[in-house]
């Protein structure tokens, strides 16, 4: 009995001491020097990117694509996980003519340069919040702005790609080597709607047409757009 009075003092001191130690270890959680958090420097943020733009050309094949894209972004945060920034960028891009008068074997000439700059406002929800993890920082995001086009080759209809409302959802990574340098790639999808003229239904002289007639004059196209940047905090 004595033995068994003693064994149950022991095993009661060595609970009483471990449970403290586990109870400290569960508050603590990582160490500041190894958890794989980190404070995100507060300020704005100046970016340079480079990029592709590329996505359908609409039905009749005239609308503009494919082509490197260069621009700057200025990025602020409001309070822990969302964000906002201004964007412009310049796109070199190219598009088809395509010439309703003529058949359909020899209508499309092209492609031609087509120069187009595109202006946004952005919204970013941060997933980590003010947060790194691992250096990473992931969120995700959507733009309202405009492409305005340039240097248009003539076009026997007089289209023209113009001045188009944009609407892009995308998501994006940050990485930050540093506190104030951050490396990161944005994928969006840029959605604008083309116009057609009324030429485009009009019957060739054997008999096709750009465009049948049952169908619409307006045509939403769909524009991937990665790009890759380098910020710096301020």
């Amino acid at each position: 009995m004595g033995r068994t009075n003693q064994g149950w003092k022991v095993g009661r001191w060595l609970l009483l001491s471990i449970l403290p130690a586990l109870h400290l270890s569960a508050q603590v959680g990582h160490e500041p020097s190894h958890s794989p958090y980190h404070d995100i420097r507060r300020g704005g943020v100046g970016v340079i990117t480079v990029g592709y733009l590329g996505g359908s050309r609409g039905g009749p094949g005239v609308g503009i694509s494919d082509g490197p894209t260069g621009g700057l972004r200025y990025e602020v945060a409001f309070g822990n996980a969302l964000g906002a920034s201004l964007g412009i960028a310049y796109a070199q891009t190219t598009r088809f003519v395509v010439d309703p008068t003529k058949d359909s074997l020899s209508r499309r000439t092209g492609p031609f340069n087509t120069d187009v700059v595109l202006a946004d406002v952005a919204l970013q929800l941060a997933l980590t919040g003010r947060k790194t993890w691992h250096g990473f920082a992931p969120y995700l995001g959507g733009a309202f702005g405009a492409a305005i086009g340039g240097g248009s080759p003539p076009d026997p209809t007089g289209y023209d790609f113009g001045t188009k409302l944009t609407v892009a959802p995308g998501a994006g990574l940050r990485w930050y080597p540093a506190r104030r340098v951050s490396v990161r790639t944005d994928f969006r999808v840029v959605l604008w709607r083309l116009k057609y003229p009324l030429d485009y239904k009009n019957p060739s002289p054997d008999g096709s047409r750009v465009l049948p007639l049952t169908a619409p004059l307006t045509e939403w196209t769909a524009h991937p757009w990665i790009t890759i940047g380098l910020g710096w905090t301020f």
